[in-house]
């Protein structure tokens, strides 16, 4: 067990130092401003934040189900206590789960629930949404598509807007393309 906190705890160690590392103050200061200082920023790009994504995913090439949603979580929550959470972590957290959809369960939409609930922007809901739970959702099957059924009918009629606008958005993606409006003939060329 503490091989895996362990593991989890130097991959977000060393996540945290390389966006440090790679970050800008005047992009900090232009993200901080965008979204209206409820994030801290690093100043990291979006290029960079992926890239040290996947250079942690091979530096710590055997993590497992658990240990990534540790290590999103760890990513998501604050740097220190006491400090804000940092925007790029965040978004290292989102593009840690979308490389790894494949091994997340029909039980971790609770954790994405929090990640929703706290995203402080739509920068990072968005992402969430179209990157990770919808895919996800797409390839449940059986119980676990049951499940997560009921996870989704909760988060429609929640009093956070957040999580309605989440469920909304997953409806939409699942319902089928409605059939092109106007004029329907076949037209030869």
């Amino acid at each position: 067990m503490s091989s895996t906190l362990d593991r989890v705890s130097a991959a977000a160690g060393f996540v945290d130092r390389t966006l440090q590392n790679e970050g800008a103050w005047y992009r900090a200061d232009d993200v901080e401003d965008r979204l209206g200082g409820q994030l801290a920023s690093y100043g990291s790009s979006v290029g960079a934040v992926r890239g040290t994504v996947r250079d942690a995913l091979r530096k710590y090439k055997d993590l497992d189900h658990d240990a990534v949603v540790q290590l999103a979580s760890a990513l998501w929550g604050q740097p220190r206590p006491g400090s804000r959470a940092v925007f790029e972590r965040r978004l290292a957290a989102v593009v840690l789960l979308q490389s790894t959809k494949a091994l997340l369960r029909h039980s971790d939409l609770t954790r994405i629930e929090g990640f929703l609930r706290s995203a402080g922007t739509r920068e990072l809901v968005e992402p969430l949404l179209s990157d990770v739970v919808a895919p996800f959702l797409a390839g449940l099957g059986g119980r676990d598509r049951q499940r997560a059924a009921v996870v989704l009918a909760r988060w429609r009629t929640d009093s956070d807007s957040q999580l309605r606008t989440a469920a909304a958005f997953i409806d939409q993606q699942a319902a089928p393309e409605a059939p092109p409006q106007g004029d329907t003939h076949e037209r030869s060329l």
